[in-house]
């Protein structure tokens, strides 16, 4: 019977940690849920376009450096002239 009982204290302690977690008191509100998503979403937004910046330059810069290479120097050549004309 004890073994019982203290299952069940160790139960409700677990039960009123988790009431009281951080967790739940932020997504105990509709408003709090959209509010964290929205900034969930610009974080996540700006990490892509971030992301995209830097693999486009890294491209870019890459494609400079091959351009004296003959067979894809032409090639590249008018790659970044496209790329450049975009820019503007």
């Amino acid at each position: 019977m004890k073994n019982k009982k203290d299952s069940i204290e160790k139960l409700d302690k677990s039960i009123r940690e988790l009431n009281n977690h951080n967790f739940l008191k932020i997504h105990s509100s509709f408003w709090k849920i959209i509010l964290v998503s929205l900034f969930r979403g610009l974080a996540s937004g700006l990490g892509w376009v971030l992301g995209a910046t830097i693999l486009v330059s890294l491209f870019t810069y890459a494609l400079s450096q091959i351009e004296f290479i003959p067979i894809l120097g032409e090639l590249v050549s008018k790659l970044i002239i496209e790329i450049e004309a975009f820019d503007r």
